[in-house]
């Protein structure tokens, strides 16, 4: 019966996420879904609880990828900030970015330009205010781990450098390109953002 269950569940989002995908969140009413999926609108109710539900469902791997790294980088798992300084520490998140892209390109798209009219719809906004906080606690307790690191830099700066990342995923998404360019691209655009911040930290 849980099989069942669970069969029905992912044949939902098999179903929405094109629609989704091809009209947005807002212009996709449930009864659509329902059609797609070959579920009853009211049975559709005992799988999710709203249409919000199965668009929060359905990109939830990117959602969690992008805490999960911000975790990684600055939060409770951070690593030593002075490995930024190191090749390995660039390859390592050229790597990370690239295999975002081409793992979630879609789901990218459905978070990033169709999920108007969900609680997701400021995801980019929410998601860059929870990354200035943790940078900045970040910097002060490597500040205190390297008393000769710079850590003067303005809350604007900080921010900024989320919204690049967000912005060069957009571009990335809307202008396919193909793997080796899309790696090239975040190759060229990691070298300027670890190389900018390798020269503000220092004294």
């Amino acid at each position: 019966m849980q099989a069942e269950k669970e069969y029905v569940r992912k044949n939902i989002l098999a179903a929405a996420t094109p629609l989704f995908y091809a009209k947005g969140y807002v212009k996709v009413p449930m009864r659509k879904i329902a059609e797609a999926s070959h579920v009853g609108l009211s049975n559709i109710y005992n799988y999710y609880d709203s249409k919000e539900d199965i668009f929060h469902e359905i990109v939830r791997p990117v959602v969690n990828c992008f805490y999960e790294m911000l975790d990684e980088h600055h939060g409770k798992r951070g690593a030593d900030i002075l490995e930024m300084f190191t090749n390995d520490y660039l390859r390592s998140v050229i790597d990370e970015y690239v295999s975002i892209v081409n793992k979630y390109r879609d789901l990218l798209f459905l978070l990033l330009f169709r999920s108007q009219g969900t609680s997701l719809e400021r995801f980019k906004e929410d998601f860059s205010d929870r990354s200035t906080m943790l940078v900045k606690d970040y910097f002060l307790k490597m500040k205190w781990k390297h008393p000769d690191l710079n850590i003067d830099v303005s809350d604007f700066t900080i921010r900024l450098h989320t919204v690049w990342m967000f912005t060069m995923l957009e571009e990335l998404i809307v202008h396919r390109r193909t793997p080796d360019e899309t790696e090239k691209i975040i190759t060229e655009y990691m070298i300027f953002c670890v190389t900018g911040w390798r020269e503000l930290m220092k004294r």
